[in-house]
């Protein structure tokens, strides 16, 4: 569960999110992971001395409300874009003899699908769970810096969160990862079943 934290909410792109329904999405998982036993790692991202969201120091690096470890799952915080560089969580992986990953959480293109190509490349099957995944617009190499929200949203050159999550999963998908929903990594699409 990669970045699913309190520091995104504090920026004024989060009204714009590809899944208001992340935290749910996530929740569905995590449920699912710990009935089957399954070990489940929590990681957030931390950009110490930095004074923004992304700075411990102010709070923000925690996991947003209505998401929480239980004793024995591992909360691994992060400098870098994917959550194997800068953890252990090769380590934690290995010493539970796991081989198979499944991974969520913001951004999609980002965090997330960074973790599943690095962990593919060190010998992980991995599986990419696209809708408990949620990103944000992206602005236009060539936009100002400075440019307010407002222009991002409207310059035409923006990608949309649909084109993001559409490229994340051609790029994944047969290469990097298995493209899952929660609906099927939770077994709720042979079920008939959801929560």
């Amino acid at each position: 569960m990669i970045d699913v934290q309190e520091s995104f909410r504090q920026r004024p792109i989060w009204a714009y999110g590809s899944n208001p329904d992340i935290v749910r999405q996530v929740d569905r998982l995590v449920a699912a992971a710990r009935e089957r036993g399954d070990l489940v790692v929590w990681v957030l991202h931390a950009e110490p001395g930095t004074g923004g969201v992304f700075d411990p120091a102010l709070g923000h690096v925690r996991l947003i409300e209505g998401l929480a470890p239980v004793d024995g799952e591992p909360t691994l915080v992060k400098t870098a874009h994917n959550a194997f560089t800068t953890t252990n969580l090769q380590q934690v992986l290995t010493l539970a003899g796991i081989l198979d990953v499944t991974v969520c959480g913001i951004r999609t293109e980002q965090c997330v699908e960074t973790t599943a190509r690095v962990g593919a490349d060190l010998g992980y099957r991995m599986t990419f769970v696209t809708d408990a995944t949620m990103t944000f617009p992206i602005p236009h190499r060539d936009l100002p810096e400075d440019a307010t929200l407002a222009e991002i949203l409207a310059d035409p050159r923006t990608l949309s969160n649909e084109e993001i999550v559409g490229r994340t999963e051609y790029a994944l998908a047969g290469r990097f990862a298995t493209v899952r929903t929660v609906d099927e990594v939770t077994g709720a699409a042979l079920t008939g079943t959801r929560s």
